[in-house]
């Protein structure tokens, strides 16, 4: 039995513990917002946050996530309540077909969690590993400098956001 945190709660799984996370996500846990992409950790679309940090889940064994906190796109934001990354991402009209855009807001979570105000050198780094078919690089970009650029930041690890 292996035992984490998901978005939040407590949560338990006899998957086999080389199961890739991202498919215990996806068919025990029934979340769906994490996608599969290439399945060798390259493309980004799987992308969730373990303990704070972006990881590539398509390659991620579950048994290494046991008693870790694990933060996927629904756990991100609400329709409600959205991240301001979500809520750029909506006013910036960053998706066109939208299958990569989960894994490029964890990614663009994350770097705002560990660099509120990143340069554009930073924001290329970051997401660097993230593949937009649709070729949405300019879009993306725009909107995590427009969230990077306020005065308040949102500390996608802790879960709450904190003054920059």
């Amino acid at each position: 039995m292996i035992e984490f945190e998901l978005n939040g709660e407590a949560v338990r799984t006899d998957d086999d513990p080389n199961t890739p996370l991202l498919w215990v996500i996806r068919d025990t846990f029934k979340l769906k917002g994490s996608k599969y992409g290439c399945g060798a950790g390259l493309c980004g679309a799987c992308t969730m946050h373990v303990d704070g940090v972006a990881s590539r889940t398509c390659t991620l064994p579950v048994a290494a996530v046991a008693n870790r906190r694990v933060t996927t796109i629904e756990g991100l934001g609400t329709p409600q309540d959205l991240h301001p990354l979500q809520a750029a991402w909506h006013e910036h009209s960053v998706p066109q077909c939208g299958y990569c855009q989960s894994g490029q807001i964890m990614s663009a979570a994350a770097l705002l969690a560990s660099n509120p105000t990143p340069s554009e050198a930073e924001i290329d780094a970051a997401m660097s590993g993230n593949i937009c078919r649709c070729g949405c690089y300019p879009r993306i970009k725009k909107a995590i400098q427009s969230v990077g650029d306020t005065s308040l930041a949102y500390n996608a690890a802790a879960g709450r956001e904190v003054n920059s």
